[in-house]
């Protein structure tokens, strides 16, 4: 049985001002197509600590900020629970010395460091997808689509999603688990927890 590893680069360009949704399902599907992997796993995974991740429903309807109509209610819920970074000392990142850093290392000006909203939401949902491959698809379902979000918006920037393909080019088998029978996992009670108690007939008589 052979054995596949593809890693693909997708360079994507934000537009700061306000955090920007990547749609790149179409370019991850593409990539799984030309691997030739039939059956395996993709990684899909951000190379920003600012940038995540996400699988989601396409929300179809876009609003005026050009953001689907569930990501900006999404966006909507982050901004309730880490606001945007709109003053200095805000929050306790950057201190001076990172600041320093980024002087250090040619950023254009302190304001870049301003984003620690962005720093904040990419911990709250990963960096990472993983996907399931089989019969050469991606195992996404009907509705669902692969986002990149670059929580970010202190500038517009170049950001970059890898994408890593591990899995065989052949057939896997059957894939049915206990013989595709449902798997019972709601609580079991056992007969002494069933068996019937005197206060049920006291409880009739109120």
């Amino acid at each position: 049985m052979e054995f596949k590893v593809v890693q693909k680069e997708i360079q994507l360009q934000s537009r700061g001002w306000i955090p920007t949704f990547h749609d790149i399902s179409i370019d991850v599907h593409k990539i799984v197509e030309e691997s030739g992997v039939k059956n395996g796993t993709v990684a899909v995974v951000s190379h920003h600590t600012t940038c995540s991740v996400m699988i989601q429903e396409c929300s179809h309807d876009f609003d005026t900020f050009d953001l689907e109509f569930l990501q900006h209610d999404l966006l909507d819920i982050m901004r309730k629970m880490i606001p945007d970074f709109a003053e200095e000392h805000q929050y306790r990142h950057p201190g001076p010395v990172h600041a320093q850093f980024g002087r250090y290392v040619n950023e254009p000006g302190n304001f870049t460091s301003m984003n620690t909203d962005g720093h904040l939401r990419s911990v709250f949902f990963g960096r990472s997808e993983t996907i399931t491959i089989k019969d050469g698809v991606l195992d996404l379902g009907e509705f669902a689509h692969i986002y990149f979000i670059d929580w970010d918006h202190v500038r517009a920037r170049p950001r970059q999603c890898n994408v890593t393909i591990m899995g065989t080019t052949e057939d896997v088998g059957c894939r049915k688990y206990n013989n595709g029978e449902i798997v019972n996992t709601l609580r079991k009670f056992p007969e002494e927890e069933k068996t019937y108690m005197e206060q049920y007939d006291e409880w009739k008589k109120r």
